[in-house]
């Protein structure tokens, strides 16, 4: 039987910077411009160190994806305990980099299953923290959770961002302004209409 191959360390430094290199290359190019020796080559490392830390190439997406998901749950739930969380958790589901990132994911996920299944994961964790606390707020508001379900605004504040920023990629942008202008409106409304339900409690 083969000795098991050598798995560099989760905590160590070049790890970390390979997995930058990567998520750089995947917002620049898509994931079909990402290879080992183009990540070894971003992160000024030798190309063997990319396997040494990595199994493979979906190991190595797989991380990049997970420390992000990671990363976006904790700021998520600062979003939603911020001064103003409705608005704070718009600019959070509208920001381009982080969409791009999740659309480039989402490409990715079409040919791998494994990528696929740990989006889903996490993505199903962030749809039910978002309802539970627009749920929350809808009913602070005074606002029907039947004529407004709160899932189904999550889905709307999540999509919107992104057909932005694939409208974006093609050179469209007829709409957008007004779009974001029309959602802050309401937020905006929102935002008063429980303000003020909590000010005569």
């Amino acid at each position: 039987m083969p000795p098991q191959r050598r798995i560099g360390s989760p905590d160590a430094k070049n790890r970390t910077v390979l997995l930058d290199a990567a998520e750089q290359l995947l917002l620049e190019t898509g994931y079909g411009g990402v290879s080992s020796r183009r990540v070894a080559e971003r992160a000024g490392l030798k190309p063997q160190l990319v396997h040494y830390y990595f199994r493979t190439m979906d190991e190595l997406f797989l991380e990049v994806f997970r420390r992000r998901a990671e990363e976006g749950l904790r700021a998520h739930a600062q979003v939603l305990a911020s001064d103003r969380p409705l608005q704070a958790l718009w600019e959070f589901s509208t920001d381009p980099a982080g969409t791009a990132l999740t659309m480039e994911f989402m490409s990715l996920a079409v040919h791998r299953e494994e990528i696929r299944d740990e989006i889903a994961r996490y993505a199903e964790q962030f749809r039910q923290e978002q309802t539970e606390f627009l749920k929350a707020v809808l009913e602070r508001a005074g606002i029907s959770t039947e004529e407004w379900p709160p899932a189904a605004l999550s889905v709307i504040i999540t999509s919107l961002g992104r057909m932005v920023v694939m409208e974006k990629a093609l050179g469209m942008s007829t709409g957008h302004d007004e779009s974001f202008a029309l959602f802050e409106r309401w937020l905006h409304k929102l935002e008063k209409a429980g303000s003020g339900a909590q000010d005569t409690a």
